[in-house]
């Protein structure tokens, strides 16, 4: 077969990169990211007040859905055997931080898989609140998703 400079690609179109000849190590990866909303919206977040339901808790159960469902939605991402997951959020007077690390034990990073998840639950705290962010014309004037980032990525082994 010829070595072709695309690691995805060939002459027969995509392809999955394969894996299976790198050595099993632990693998570890760190992403965040944060959404801006108004002073109103946080206090009624902690104030656990908002109508559809505890908004940070949704948004991790959403995060670690996502994390374990990244193959599923990048095409070319390989499934992985997740060996844990950690959400946690920051909250402070005008936006939301989340960070998601995300650990394995396999043949290629769980980069992909920590973005996945820091996404899913910034838009799932979006949801959750979107009725309270909303203006008199139904947009989004200053709610943001910003800032999702790889913050490390680890090869233990």
């Amino acid at each position: 077969m010829e070595k072709s400079k695309f690691t995805h690609l060939s002459r027969e179109g995509v392809r999955m990169v394969e894996v299976g000849e790198k050595p099993v190590v632990k693998r570890t990866a760190l992403a965040c990211g944060k959404i801006i909303l108004g002073p109103e919206t946080i206090e009624l977040i902690v104030k656990d007040e908002i109508k559809k339901g505890n908004v940070l808790t949704t948004a991790q159960i959403a995060a670690i859905q996502a994390v374990k469902s990244t193959h599923h939605l990048i095409p070319l991402c390989h499934p992985l055997s997740i060996t844990g997951i950690n959400v946690e959020f920051e909250v402070e007077q005008g936006y939301i931080t989340v960070e998601v690390e995300v650990r394995t034990t396999g043949q290629t990073g769980v980069e992909m898989e920590a973005i996945t998840g820091v996404s899913v639950a910034l838009l799932t705290i979006w949801d959750m609140v979107k009725s309270v962010e909303k203006d008199e014309d139904g947009q989004y004037p200053h709610t943001q998703i910003t800032d999702i980032k790889v913050l490390r990525k680890e090869k233990i082994g």
